[in-house]
């Protein structure tokens, strides 16, 4: 197989480094003369270059992304360095190679929110799906906003004050559940946030959020929603996932900055 070997001698050929996605040890130890950054849940081979994967990416591309983007956000690897992926997709061993260059996926903030948040990754990611389900459908054909924070659930309380009942104050219920998405998603048409502890449970509905807004900067164009979501990822060790009700799309706010814009038709 002559032809296939040059193929994939072409593949791997002078890239500068080598993402290893979920590795045994021994496919560690087998690149360990070269350039490697171990991507996975766990560092079991305890590699100096580590990314650690939150969660489970099904998608080959998302994890990539993901992959990628942390590891130059740890400056293991250049911005505009050629990498070669080896992930586990259909087995228990890597079976797949992909060779993708770092600057090929523009910069989308996944890494920043999942890796480096308070919450638990699966909670940041159930709210993310919620903002982004509604992104896509509303309610009853018409474009909604919502604002949803998540972590520091205390502190996020003392600093809003009610808009009106909470429906969720004598409840135990947390986000991911189908049932209370679909909750969730009725509530987001009233008027004010809705606040979720590092665990995912619903602390309170139509919240008001009262921090100052000087010195936050947000894009121009964006409204107050946009200017609370930033004002209170600023004053709190929150994140907020706010969907525009304007322009459709979903942001996500950290220590009072922008760190990711994505459509929901797109995602």
């Amino acid at each position: 197989m002559t032809g296939l070997d040059e193929f994939l001698e072409g593949l791997v050929a002078d890239a500068d480094a080598v993402c290893l996605f979920s590795p045994g040890k021994s496919h560690y130890e087998t690149l360990a003369g070269d350039d490697v950054v171990v991507v996975g849940p766990d560092n079991d081979v305890e590699a100096d270059a580590f990314v650690k994967l939150p969660l489970e990416f099904e998608d080959l591309r998302d994890r990539i992304r993901f992959g990628v983007e942390g590891a130059v956000e740890h400056g293991y690897v250049d911005e505009d360095a050629d990498l070669v992926c080896l992930a586990k997709v259909f087995g228990e061993d890597a079976d797949t190679v992909a060779r993708v260059r770092a600057d090929e996926f523009e910069k989308s903030g996944v890494y920043d929110l999942f890796a480096n948040s308070r919450a638990e990754p699966s909670v940041i990611r159930d709210v993310l799906e919620v903002a982004v389900e509604l992104g896509k459908k509303g309610q009853k054909g018409k474009p909604v906003g919502a604002l949803f924070v998540v972590g520091d659930a205390g502190k996020v309380m003392n600093k809003s004050r009610p808009l009106s009942y909470n429906p969720f104050e004598k409840s135990h219920v947390h986000v991911g559940d189908p049932i209370v998405n679909v909750m969730l998603k009725e509530f987001s048409r009233l008027d004010g946030a809705f606040v979720i502890s590092d665990s995912g449970k619903i602390v309170s509905a139509y919240r008001y959020l009262e921090p100052s807004a000087e010195g936050v900067d947000i894009p121009k164009g964006l409204g107050a929603r946009h200017m609370a979501a930033g004002a209170i990822t600023r004053d709190t060790n929150a994140i907020a996932i706010v969907l525009s009700e304007s322009d459709g799309l979903v942001r996500a706010f950290k220590a009072g900055e922008l760190i990711l814009e994505l459509d929901p038709e797109a995602y």
